[in-house]
């Protein structure tokens, strides 16, 4: 009897002989040189992540997370809005920083409203000091430089970046982490159009934007469940569940405020009745002085999930990114000068 046919008989996979290739198991990352990181599962997309965007000036072209999927495949971020087009999935993104625009588009300013200025700056890749797949997570380490539109560097980064699976709760978890300093010889203060003076508009941080489907969903914290009335809320997490066109399933997404974050609990910028969006804000209402040399650093869970798990579940799911945050630190320093 042959190998082969000893295989056959007993049940064991062909490809151990065959040549084929074996399916991809468990967490995984492919990198796009010079592009782009794919963080995948069991062979599938979950998420892209975009270091080298190609945006125009205007859009302020920084790193972005797009397509986001669910373990079931469902999309649950949207690119390039034709209302805002400078909304990219899940990106860190500043609209007042200083003088400076890190958001892109137009910027606030007091007593005149939005105007469009020569201010769009960009935040721009300079390297990986970590690129790793473990066992049960992928962790990314990664280096930036905030340039303003005239050429000057006035912050550097060091950003983190985990991802977790646990397939039998239907949910993956994404941990961002950043610590950004100030490499000038004056304070920077960093805010938001409501420290402009435009009232609900605390927007600025990790910015999440939702695909078109989810206008109209349901928010989800702590000790409450609304919609646009919870904009500027202080809650330790927010959950937003929406729908999917097509086949009508749901999806949530829990952001969960790491505990050590200045601030914290943190206010959130949430929309729903335009469109779908959550923002963690720590800059919502007053502005925080990035002084010469100084570094600020955040840190956020990001729980994806199929279905909507309505107020209970969510609260669940923020415990789990919850603990992920806290297994983030055993893996080894990631964010950080």
């Amino acid at each position: 009897m042959t190998t082969d046919q000893r295989a056959a008989g007993t049940g064991a996979p062909h490809h151990a002989n065959d040549g084929t290739e074996p399916p991809a198991r468990g967490i995984g990352l492919v990198h796009e040189h010079d592009r782009s990181l794919i963080l995948t599962h069991d062979g599938a997309e979950l998420a892209r992540y975009v270091y080298r965007p190609w945006d125009a000036r205007l859009e302020s072209p920084r790193p972005y997370f797009h397509p986001i999927r669910t373990l079931g495949g469902d999309l649950v971020s949207l690119y390039r809005p034709h209302d805002h087009v400078w909304h990219k999935g899940i990106a860190w993104s500043l609209p007042n920083v200083g003088s400076a625009n890190f958001w892109g588009g137009p910027t606030y300013v007091r007593d005149q409203g939005y105007r469009q200025l020569g201010n769009d700056g960009s935040m721009c890749h300079r390297g990986f000091d970590r690129l790793e797949t473990l066992a049960d997570a992928v962790v990314v380490g990664e280096r930036l430089d905030w340039i303003t539109e005239q050429g000057q560097t006035w912050f550097a980064e060091h950003r983190g970046i985990q991802g977790t699976v646990d397939p039998e709760r239907g949910v993956w978890t994404l941990v961002f982490e950043t610590s950004f300093s100030n490499l000038t010889e004056r304070t920077i203060a960093i805010g938001s159009p409501t420290t402009e003076g435009r009232e609900n508009a605390g927007y600025g941080g990790l910015f999440w934007r939702g695909p078109r489907s989810f206008t109209g969903g349901r928010v989800y914290t702590p000790q409450a469940e609304g919609g646009d009335d919870l904009v500027g809320v202080r809650a330790p997490w927010m959950a937003f569940a929406g729908r999917h066109d097509e086949h009508d399933r749901s999806s949530t997404l829990v952001f969960v405020d790491a505990p050590d974050n200045p601030g914290h609990p943190t206010r959130w910028f949430v929309r729903t009745g335009t469109f779908g969006c959550v923002c963690p804000a720590p800059f919502f209402g007053e502005e925080v002085p990035a002084e010469p040399g100084a570094t600020l650093s955040y840190r956020y869970a990001v729980v994806i999930a199929d279905r909507d798990r309505e107020r209970q579940g969510s609260a669940r799911l923020a415990e789990m990114g919850l603990a992920e945050l806290e297994q983030a630190d055993s893996r080894g320093k990631v964010a950080g000068p």
